[in-house]
């Protein structure tokens, strides 16, 4: 069946040190970590650590992603993500510091 609504996809291998800063992805991201931990937090979710040979995804639209980065001090961690996004839309938007304080009552406590 062909979509009457063309995106755009892409699958990466990320390697993390201290992650990417809060943003958001226009469709939605699958990944899986293929070496190490991860720590991932989207708004709404408490952050979580991901470990290798386990998957996550986020949906994408309006949710912050607030964090990806690695959660081991002396070893790199590694995952592949395959995202999808809307045509005409960066796969990757940075979240300015005044959304992300309008915003603050959405995050989950951190421990």
């Amino acid at each position: 069946m062909r979509s009457r609504r063309p995106g755009r996809g892409a699958a990466s291998r990320c390697r993390h040190c201290p992650g990417a800063p809060p943003h958001r992805h226009s469709g939605p991201a699958y990944g899986y970590v293929i070496q190490g931990e991860i720590v991932f937090e989207l708004e709404g979710e408490p952050e979580r650590v991901v470990k290798a040979g386990e998957a996550f995804w986020e949906p994408g639209g309006d949710v912050i992603h607030y964090q990806d980065g690695n959660h081991l001090p002396d070893a790199e961690s590694a995952f592949v993500v395959t995202m999808f996004c809307v045509p005409g839309r960066p796969m990757l938007e940075p979240v300015r510091a005044e959304e992300l304080e309008e915003r603050r009552d959405r995050r989950a406590p951190r421990p």
